[in-house]
């Protein structure tokens, strides 16, 4: 039985999960908070960061710079829909985006909304686990490993799991940590 499929398989979890945790706001400016908002252009769906050139102007606020300045209103659409809990100042040719300070309740809210993603990348981890778990069973049924290969199997896929888990754990603690930091 091949691991590296179901180890790539929780790696891409784990990736999507870091890609996600930079799009929360937490307290101050990054790209990463706009820039794969979805925006309805009159081309179609595209992204922020596909559309507009996207800089960071002091701690708290985002310049947006639109190749098209007739996408600066979709633009603004978009963050307003995407409730990032910013405000957006339309200047016609870019827009700055103000990331506000956070308040405790604020605070409060992302660390629930980042322990929540941290479990659906629990659950998806899980997901993999079973599929390897039922690849090795299937191998063992159809009498193509032995019984000790298909322990041996079923043990690697536990460790490897674990091991995905503690790093989503890490992942999830120090997401935690820097949105309570004040």
């Amino acid at each position: 039985m091949n691991l590296s499929t179901y180890d790539q398989q929780m790696q891409k979890a784990l990736a999507y999960l870091e890609k996600e945790f930079q799009g929360l706001q937490v307290g101050r400016a990054t790209t990463g908070l706009v820039e794969n908002i979805n925006v309805e252009t009159d081309y179609g769906a595209m992204k922020m960061n596909a559309i507009a050139l996207i800089t960071i102007s002091d701690n708290s606020t985002i310049k947006i710079e639109p190749w098209d300045r007739g996408n600066a209103k979709h633009i603004a659409n978009a963050i307003y829909e995407a409730d990032l809990g910013v405000g957006v100042d339309n200047q016609g040719t870019f827009l700055f985006v103000r990331v506000p300070a956070l308040t405790q309740e604020r605070r409060d809210q992302i660390a629930k909304q980042v322990k929540a993603m941290g479990e659906e990348t629990k659950a998806n981890l899980r997901k993999v686990r079973q599929e390897a778990m039922n690849a090795t069973k299937a191998e063992f049924t159809a009498k193509t490993i032995s019984e000790d290969q298909h322990k041996a199997n079923e043990s690697q896929v536990e460790e490897l799991t674990k091991k995905m888990n503690a790093k989503v754990e890490e992942l999830v603690k120090l997401k935690v940590e820097e949105v309570m930091k004040v």
